[in-house]
């Protein structure tokens, strides 16, 4: 896997031990769910692959389609689909706690890494089949994708 600069110094920046051990582990499964190199989105975001969204207001743009951050606190998990729409596997996963479209994971070896693979996969792949059209707060609520493009 090759780590892009960017990525590398920002990992090189996190000395929790913990969170610097589950970014290694987060780079490799991200990165074979993905299919997709890491790069940096937004200074802080380690990001895989991208989507392109546009929501019924007419506002549009492309954001990633997967990513962590690992945070002083915890790392963030981002999920474009939203939280909602993983709600019986986030009942399988171990200790977490969420926000809309976020969820935060302190310590990986409490969790259950093939139910967290599940998430980011289905994830990822609802939000690049297609045009998507939902905020992370509606996720769960139909498919969101409109592949007519």
């Amino acid at each position: 896997m090759d780590i892009d600069a960017d990525v590398a110094e920002l990992l090189a920046t996190v000395t929790h031990k913990i969170r610097r051990r589950d970014a290694d582990t987060l780079l490799e499964l991200f990165g074979r769910v993905t299919g997709e190199e890491p790069r940096l989105w937004y200074k802080t975001i380690i990001g895989y692959g991208e989507y392109h969204y546009r929501y019924e207001s007419g506002r549009e743009g492309d954001a990633g389609a997967a990513g962590f951050s690992p945070r002083k606190a915890a790392t963030s998990i981002y999920l474009p689909d939203g939280i909602g729409a993983h709600t019986e596997l986030l009942a399988k996963l171990g200790p977490h706690t969420s926000g809309v479209g976020c969820l935060y994971l302190k310590n990986l070896d409490q969790n259950d890494l093939t139910v967290l693979e599940q998430i980011i996969a289905t994830s990822y792949r609802t939000v690049s089949s297609g045009i998507y059209g939902l905020r992370a707060r509606d996720g769960g609520v139909g498919s969101g994708a409109d592949s007519d493009e």
